[in-house]
């Protein structure tokens, strides 16, 4: 007795549903010229794929088998700090891009670390680029950014698993913290890349990338807010030392000089609106104005501290001993090069940004006016 055959519907149901080549290769033609200037930006050796830079109408499954694979490689190059800067610095990229790029991503079958904090960081930068000037945190609810999300990720059920309320949690350490250097010290920054590290594939669930997505749109705004709090706490410190005849103060520790003029950091303060915008990714502004302002603080200390020993240091009696001449003198040599408002020789920044630990907040793409009527994200 023979073995039976499977009939026509059994083959049907076990056979894998064709690939939608058109789809495929519309997907390709799109994100083909944001990878190529990608590429060119920061000098990423990209292969060749000679009938997408023809941007062939109707290729054959052979093209578009090649175009997956060349995508799959840039993928593998780009790293997400790079995605980040390219995003928030070019006018390539518009809504339906960071659609594309999502999209994109959230296929692929090979989930690691770099394509979810790709996922996470264009879900933010679309809702983000789309939020209303009006919108503010309370209406920034679940309902809403999974609205917002449509174009992504579809219609989105809004069951909300146990373990996604550290989130909110996280946030609330956040806005109780009333500096930078209180927000990027104190564990908060950690506790949120712990949440999505931990989640594993379950980061990938619809609800839980509405989640994330709402999370990071709303530490951006603690961000922003408390970057111009510094800002403005410094300016405030360096106008009142101006006003006390303080002309320099010693800024190493953020990176300038021993003798910066007042002037000149009041110039350098106005103009960081454009800094952030452009290096943010990197955390290097983050750490200089997290540093200016301790110098600004310190330098406002010793001034304080030089008018209150000026006030009731005693007068030097007519004829001094010889020893205490000789020591006021060795004093003096050593103290020759002090300035009014110096600090110590700088120890090393206590923020050392690396790559791993950059924070994915970034202000967006939009350039800010650095006004407290407006945050990131928002549209002018």
């Amino acid at each position: 007795m023979t073995p039976s055959q499977p009939t026509s519907s059994q083959s049907t149901t076990e056979s894998a549903p064709a690939p939608d080549l058109a789809g495929l290769w519309a997907s390709a033609r799109g994100l083909h010229p944001i990878y190529a200037e990608l590429a060119r930006e920061f000098v990423i050796e990209a292969p060749p794929c000679g009938d997408l830079e023809a941007q062939v109408e109707t290729p054959g499954p052979e093209s578009v088998e090649q175009a997956q694979q060349w995508l799959n490689a840039m993928d593998e190059r780009i790293q997400v700090h790079q995605l980040r800067q390219f995003l928030q610095t070019s006018s390539l990229v518009d809504a339906e891009g960071l659609v594309l790029l999502a999209r994109h991503l959230l296929s692929k079958t090979t989930r690691s670390d770099s394509a979810r904090d790709k996922i996470d960081f264009l879900l933010v930068q679309f809702f983000s680029q789309n939020a209303p000037t009006d919108l503010d945190d309370s209406g920034a609810d679940l309902a809403y950014v999974a609205q917002s999300l449509e174009p992504v990720l579809g219609a989105v059920e809004l069951k909300t698993p146990v373990w996604l309320n550290a989130l909110d949690r996280v946030l609330d350490s956040a806005r109780r913290c009333r500096s930078l250097d209180e927000l990027l010290h104190g564990g908060i920054l950690e506790q949120g890349r712990k949440a999505k590290s931990q989640a594993g594939d379950l980061f990938y669930l619809p609800i839980a990338l509405v989640a994330f997505t709402r999370f990071g749109y709303l530490m951006r705004r603690v961000f922003f807010r408390l970057m111009l709090a510094d800002l403005n706490s410094i300016l405030d410190g360096l106008t009142e030392l101006d006003e006390k005849g303080v002309e320099t103060i010693d800024c190493r520790r953020a990176q300038f000089s021993a003798q910066e003029p007042i002037i000149r950091l009041r110039m350098i303060c106005q103009s960081w609106k454009v800094m952030f915008q452009a290096e943010y990714s990197s955390g290097q502004p983050l750490r200089m104005l997290v540093d200016l302002r301790a110098s600004v603080e310190n330098a406002l200390s010793g001034s304080a501290a030089a008018e209150a020993d000026a006030k009731t240091a005693p007068a030097i009696p007519p004829a001094a001993p010889k020893a205490a001449v000789a020591a006021a003198g060795a004093g003096a040599g050593e103290s020759a090069n002090a300035h009014p408002g110096t600090e110590p020789e700088p120890q090393e920044s206590q923020f050392t940004a690396t790559e791993a630990e950059t924070p994915e907040f970034e202000i967006s793409a939009t350039p800010q006016d650095w006004s407290t009527d407006q945050e990131p994200g928002q549209k002018k």
